[in-house]
């Protein structure tokens, strides 16, 4: 299970700039004119963990595997998008497929760099893509109730859901989001609902690129936009493209020396990935031993038998047992052996609620 995050915005808020350096693949051309993305760009990039760094360390595998995160990145969104200007509305459909949106907003000033709207307004900027993203819900659910209307004569399931799909369609053309409608307990809707995609109903990380002057601290601009995000229970992260951009290339005690000159102890890989896992509700496991040391990522609450699916389907359905070992405990001894002698390796059953950080041992019989 990796984590995929769709990056969407209006032209030259730094999109391309963030994505180069987010994935460290200079596969985004960027340039100070709206649409230079014409196709969708995407990209896997390993999860900075520390604990995974630790780990490998203590124990010399001859693999070490991070997280991933699949970023994909659109072409600039603007006013009508919707109804065919410009180009970011025929990338929409790869978005789809993803778990969150980092809807990443200009909150830096600057002339040199223009602005398809002539001024920098993060509120008003938001608004604009966020109408786009909301008529291309309805566009998607208008397309799909017609379609269902059609097979509902003598279907009472069919006709359930489009009279569930009328109701969605006004709740989107009244302005809200797919994420504030509760779908009803209803099969054939649920499986509809499943397939639309709407990308309104996916969760929001809100990304304020900022320039220089405005690390560690932010400014107005980032403020402001910080509010709306806590007012709509979205995420919310703060990043200098332009600083991102120059960290790459840097081997990593320059990097970390380059930060802390700026009053900031993190990457924007880092803040975005974590602001990612904080509003999907994700975790991490992790298995180790001389052949490998691997994250792996799961939702939080799920429980032992489920996650060792995320290993191998083979582990799930076979599962026994787990044996289990705090990070904290792993590293404070000398190893595995250590760990059962001092009786912090625990053995866990199938309904165990796997803990952030577990470093996890499954045994199964198929």
């Amino acid at each position: 299970m990796s984590l995929s995050i769709g990056i969407v915005g209006l032209p030259n808020v730094g999109k391309s700039t963030l994505f180069n350096a987010l994935t460290r693949a200079q596969n985004a051309q960027a340039a100070n004119y709206p649409f230079c993305t014409i196709e969708p760009n995407k990209a896997t990039v390993p999860v900075p963990d520390q604990r995974v760094d630790a780990l490998s360390a203590k124990v010399s595998p001859k693999k070490t595997v991070y997280a991933s995160v699949d970023f994909t990145d659109i072409a600039g969104l603007v006013r009508g998008a919707s109804k065919g200007e410009g180009l970011g509305n025929q990338f929409l459909a790869t978005i789809r497929d993803c778990a969150a949106i980092v809807h990443v907003v200009r909150c830096f000033e600057d002339e040199n760099i223009t602005h398809v709207d002539g001024l920098v307004d993060p509120l008003r900027d938001m608004e604009t893509v966020e109408t786009e993203l909301l008529l291309a819900d309805m566009q998607t659910v208008e397309k799909r109730l017609e379609k269902t209307r059609k097979t509902a004569k003598g279907d009472k399931g069919a006709k359930a859901a489009a009279d569930i799909l009328e109701t969605l369609l006004a709740w989107l053309d009244a302005g809200n989001p797919a994420a504030a409608f509760t779908p009803p307990d209803n099969e054939p809707f649920r499986a509809v609902w499943r397939e639309l995609g709407l990308v309104t109903a996916k969760p929001v990380i809100y990304c304020a690129n900022i320039d220089e002057a405005a690390l560690p601290e932010g400014n107005a601009h980032a403020a402001a936009l910080r509010e709306a995000a806590s007012r709509s229970n979205a995420g919310f992260t703060r990043v200098c493209a332009k600083l991102e951009e120059e960290l790459q290339g840097l081997p990593d005690g320059e990097q970390k020396d380059l930060l802390l000159s700026y009053g900031i102890r993190e990457s924007g890989l880092a803040g975005i990935i974590r602001a990612g896992y904080a509003t999907l509700g994700l975790c991490s496991f992790f298995t180790a031993g001389p052949d490998e040391v691997r994250a792996w990522t799961i939702r939080k609450g799920w429980k032992a038998q489920r996650a060792a699916g995320v290993i191998h389907t083979d582990f799930e359905r076979g599962f026994v047992r787990a044996e289990v070992i705090s990070f904290d405990d792993y590293m404070s001894r000398t190893g595995e052996s250590a760990c059962r002698a001092d009786g912090v390796l625990r053995t866990e059953g199938r309904d165990y609620a796997v803990r952030d950080g577990d470093v996890m041992h499954f045994l199964f019989n198929v």
